[in-house]
């Protein structure tokens, strides 16, 4: 025979169970890429996001890298299944059709670049450390990021 205290805590046990997440979500980033300057609506943008330092922000070739057309004005970037970790995101605008953002000599960027926390550096490349932030706990993560000259 079922008393009181055990149908509650039958109830109690029902209800904490359900309110526990069947399966931990994977975030989503979502960066928002303000493109400026005179030729904003010219080629393409890429985003490369990276899960460590190895390569930021001018050596893709470990990063998960997607492209879409300039818009003039206004980019989104989107990257799902992310594990938490701590990421990086270096945006790029590939103005002559190229793949990859063009540097001079020295190594500088000469077409427009921005990166995550829009760090920028006179003499030299943003490091991860300063672009980093955190993805925890399968939360979503908005990002607003400027392309410059």
């Amino acid at each position: 025979m079922k008393t009181a205290f055990s149908s509650t805590l039958a109830l109690f046990v029902a209800a904490a169970a359900s309110a526990q997440p069947l399966a931990s979500h994977a975030a989503e980033l979502v960066a928002r890429v303000a493109v400026t300057g005179p030729k904003a609506a010219t080629g393409r943008v890429g985003c490369s996001l990276f899960a460590a330092p190895k390569g930021f922000p001018l050596d893709v070739s470990g990063a998960r890298t997607q492209w879409h057309a300039a818009s003039g004005g206004a980019v989104t970037c989107r990257f799902t299944d992310l594990p938490d970790g701590t990421y990086a995101l270096a945006v790029g605008q590939d103005l002559n059709g190229n793949g990859v953002v063009d540097t001079n000599v020295f190594g500088a960027p000469t077409e427009p670049w921005g990166v995550s926390n829009n760090v920028r550096h006179t003499l030299r490349a943003p490091k991860f450390e300063e672009a980093s932030f955190s993805v925890t706990g399968g939360r979503d993560v908005s990002l607003d990021v400027r392309v410059e000259p």
